[in-house]
């Protein structure tokens, strides 16, 4: 059966925040240090409140797993004069290095922060979807590490029919933009951090 859209499917209410994921990518792809293709951002809300002399907490927290989100519509690649990064009919998006002339605008157009620049090689570099395992039969290594079962991968629609989910959480950005191919499960305390005012616990690693 031909495919339409690879995405991945992130199970928060799953992840325990453990960065298996994040390693293993590192691991397979040789990234070097301080540089991630897929991240684990680490959300947090609420706070201490003291009321009557008694101090009460309503804080809450959850991880997610992100990488690039290989967007039905990649405005990244929009603007590339070069057409450095371009669209496998399985809708996974590639970049190729030789025809970076490293102005970066992709980098800054990235709604998702997912495109990185790589000192290593003098260009900007991304998840690939583990384009070489997928095509000799196995699941990106992301997957295939998770301790937790908290990823997975497939056609777009048959994730959706399968597992449902939405496609935003804080802090990803509105999925109108450019059409992210991931279906998320929010994470169960996901509702209440959105009403306590969110943010990002681990923007230095990330």
């Amino acid at each position: 059966m031909s495919v339409r859209q690879y995405a991945f499917f992130v199970n928060s209410d799953a992840c325990s925040g453990c960065k298996t994921c994040q390693v293993a990518c590192k691991d397979a792809h040789d990234i070097r240090p301080g540089l991630h293709w897929r991240r684990v951002i680490e959300v947090q809300a609420g706070g201490w409140t003291q009321r009557d002399g008694v101090w009460t907490t309503d804080t809450s927290a959850y991880y997610l797993s992100v990488a690039c989100h290989h967007c039905a519509t990649p405005v990244c690649g929009q603007q590339c004069s070069t057409n450095a990064i371009w669209k496998r009919p399985d809708g996974i998006v590639l970049i190729d290095d030789s025809r970076c002339t490293q102005c970066r605008k992709c980098e800054n157009d990235c709604p998702y922060g997912a495109i990185r620049w790589d000192t290593s090689v003098n260009a900007v570099r991304k998840c690939t979807f583990c384009v070489d395992e997928l095509d000799a039969g196995r699941p990106p290594v992301c997957v295939a590490s998770c301790p937790n079962r908290a990823l997975d991968f497939g056609e777009r629609e048959e994730l959706v029919q399968r597992y449902g989910g939405v496609s935003q959480v804080f802090p990803l950005a509105d999925p109108a933009i450019a059409g992210p191919s991931i279906v998320i499960r929010p994470h169960r305390e996901a509702g209440k951090a959105a009403s306590l005012g969110p943010e990002v616990a681990n923007w230095e690693e990330i």
